[in-house]
């Protein structure tokens, strides 16, 4: 199954005509946050495929303009706190980041993190025992703590999502929210069994997912 992962700062050649022709053989979008919802609608209309989202901690509650206003992109499916089973592959986020303002919309303490994750346990158990794994393919807006993020509060990463990688072992994760500047900035690491991914601007990837060919059916 291959997929379009974006997150962070719009790429001029997706929110273009170029869209279909670079990336008409694509499966699915995953959103990893920070991003206009106009801009995830335009994917959406133009790639005519699934596109799920989690909010970042920029993104607005109510995002005005051209005579509509959205709380979310129009046709897209919000994964947070959610397990959704997409054409058999198991997919689960959780949005935002850690809280650094005394008010925020969609920022979290490190213990409201951890409530984020808990609700979605029930839900891994639910589908090892349906579907005999946890989870696939889990995206956020934050990295896990001590992957790819930063020392500064605005861009620590989420203790609980580096346990949850540990106990449930999903095979990717995908994620926003550290802007990459540099060449030499990591943006992929293996962690035990998962592929952690940083997917600021846009990638594509292969999912290699045991069970699931290639176009997901």
């Amino acid at each position: 199954m291959k997929t379009l992962s974006i997150s962070d700062v719009i790429i001029p050649y997706i929110y273009s005509s170029q869209v279909r022709e670079k990336f008409g053989h694509v499966d699915l979008v995953l959103a990893c946050g920070d991003l206009p919802y106009y801009y995830q609608e335009y994917v959406i209309s133009s790639l005519d495929i699934p596109l799920f989202f989690v909010r970042g901690n920029h993104d607005p509650e109510i995002e005005y303009g051209d005579g509509v206003n959205r709380k979310f992109p129009h046709g897209g499916i919000d994964l947070h706190r959610r397990v959704v089973n997409h054409e058999g592959m198991l997919i689960a986020g959780i949005e935002g980041s850690e809280r650094y303002k005394n008010r925020g919309l969609y920022q979290y303490t490190q213990s409201e993190m951890w409530a984020h994750v808990w609700a979605l346990v029930p839900m891994f158990f639910y589908h090892r025992m349906r579907n005999g794994r946890f989870l696939d393919v889990f995206i956020s807006h934050a990295p896990p703590w001590g992957i790819h993020d930063k020392t500064d509060r605005a861009h620590r990463g989420i203790r609980a999502f580096r346990w949850m990688l540990t106990v449930f072992q999903p095979r990717y994760h995908f994620h926003g929210h550290i802007h990459v500047y540099r060449p030499d900035t990591i943006t992929e690491t293996v962690f035990g069994e998962t592929r952690v991914i940083n997917t600021y601007g846009c990638r594509e990837t292969y999912l290699a997912l045991d069970g699931i060919p290639a176009n997901g059916k």
